[in-house]
This record gives C-alpha cells, sequence and structure tokens, in this order.
C-alpha cells in the first residue's frame, strides 16, 4: 500500500458536508475544469450525524463534530481521454467541535482521500482532479493513499471497505409512503448531491488519522448521479457569487 502525505492544500474553494458543497473556481481545481470530464456512478455516505444530517442544511452537527465519509463508485466515465469505469474514490472528514461545517470549512480537523489502489498512475492523477471537485480540500493539509474499496451489497445493506481504514454499513429506512425518505435540493447541494436517499447505519469505523470511530444508527446517504465538468463549471461559479455575497 502506498500513502503520500501532502504539503499544504490549495486555498478552500469548497464547501463539503456531512460531508460536500461551496466550490469557487481557482488553483488547482480551476486548472482541472480545463479538462473535459463526465461520471456516471453511486454515492455513499455516513457521518456521525443522526439522520438526517444537519449539516447540510448549514445547520450544527448533531454531535460536538460531524465526523463523515463519502465513497463515490464510477460505474462508467472518463477524465479527458483516462477510462475510469469501475474505480472507486473515498474522503473521511472531521468539523472542529461546536462549529457547522460551513462555517469552519478550510479549518477542519483532517481530510483524507483514499483512491483506488486498482488504479493506474494516469488513473491515479485523474482522481485526485476529480477529488478537487467531489471533495473539495476543507483542512489545512490533505492526504491522500492508495487502497483498496471494496462495496458488498446484501439485499438492502450496503457494506463499503476503504482498506485497513474504514467501514460503512448502512440501510435506507422507510418513508411514511412508499419507499425510503429523499432529500431533494438542501441548501449545500451539488451536483453529486442534487437529491439523495436517507437511511442509517449499521456501522461506520474509521482508525486513521489518530482516530477511531465506532457509530451506529447514524446517518446514512446514497445516490446514483451522472455529472460532467460543465456542470461543476456552473456550480461552483453559483457558489463562488453566493460566496462574495456573505
Amino acid at each position: 500500500m502506498k500513502q503520500i502525505v501532502s504539503g499544504k492544500s490549495i486555498v478552500p474553494l469548497a464547501i463539503l458536508c456531512g460531508i460536500s458543497a461551496l466550490s469557487v473556481p481557482g488553483g488547482a481545481a480551476a486548472a482541472s475544469s480545463k479538462t473535459s470530464w463526465k461520471i456516471s456512478g453511486e454515492l455513499e455516505e455516513a457521518c456521525s450525524c443522526r439522520p438526517a444530517c444537519p449539516c447540510w442544511f448549514k445547520s450544527l452537527p448533531s454531535r460536538m463534530t460531524c465526523d463523515g465519509a463519502q465513497i463515490i463508485f464510477i460505474t462508467k466515465g472518463h477524465y479527458g481521454k483516462i477510462p475510469l469505469e469501475g474505480l472507486a474514490v473515498a474522503q473521511f472528514v472531521q468539523s472542529p467541535e461546536h462549529q457547522s461545517m460551513f462555517e469552519s470549512f478550510g479549518k477542519w480537523n483532517f481530510d483524507c482521500i483514499y483512491i483506488d489502489e486498482k488504479a493506474d498512475e494516469q488513473q491515479r492523477e485523474a482522481l485526485k482532479e476529480l477529488a478537487l471537485h467531489f471533495f473539495p480540500p476543507a483542512a489545512k493539509a490533505r492526504e491522500y493513499r492508495y487502497v483498496p474499496i471494496t462495496r458488498q451489497i446484501q439485499g438492502d445493506e450496503h457494506v463499503t471497505t476503504i482498506g485497513k481504514y474504514g467501514v460503512c454499513s448502512g440501510h435506507l429506512i422507510e418513508g411514511g409512503y412508499d419507499g425510503a425518505p429523499k432529500v431533494i435540493n438542501p441548501p449545500l447541494a451539488d451536483p453529486t448531491h442534487k437529491q439523495f436517499l436517507q437511511g442509517q447505519t449499521t456501522k461506520l469505523t474509521f482508525t486513521d488519522a489518530g482516530q477511531d470511530w465506532k457509530y451506529e444508527s447514524s446517518n446514512y446517504m446514497r445516490n446514483k448521479f451522472e455529472v460532467d465538468n460543465k456542470q461543476y463549471e456552473k456550480h461552483e461559479a453559483a457558489m463562488a457569487r453566493k460566496m462574495g455575497k456573505m
């Protein structure tokens, strides 16, 4: 297993809640946006908050911090001419105590990116560039690791394993009418989170970055999406305008 620790991250360009969402074009993210890309995939997400995660609504987390994970499984896609089908990329983060993820963006306790070890060198670089959009840097530094990322679907239970560091196991909950609850267009929505299905975890664990998470019955979400660089350029420009009014 290879491990890379970055130096200073780029100036925070976005807010990713419980985890994603404000982006400003600039720095490495702006450079990567010059490359055409398109991704179809599935999102698995969980955090320490009680369902549903209030961070998506700019509110304080349910506990002292929001300890969160996002995993993207690419079913079809490319970055430039680099094929990415069948690969995955993940992020684990933690917000500071007693602060919302929105207000504390750029000061999160850590920001760890996990890249599918199956990827070759070109694919790894492409996934790192895409992570600038999917998981905008939220702490003073960002760490990268190359690990196996796998998912097993056992009925309604989705079990994702991120190397030796984390497990995210969750299932959807029942809504008042047929089907699972669906969250649509929360205040911090980004292109992969325009809407998502609500569930709860069976287990969320993480043992990297000095952590030892062991959560049960906490927030869990999942979603299928299709996004491209044009959607993110439009979204990031809109977020930049909103941030400029703050």
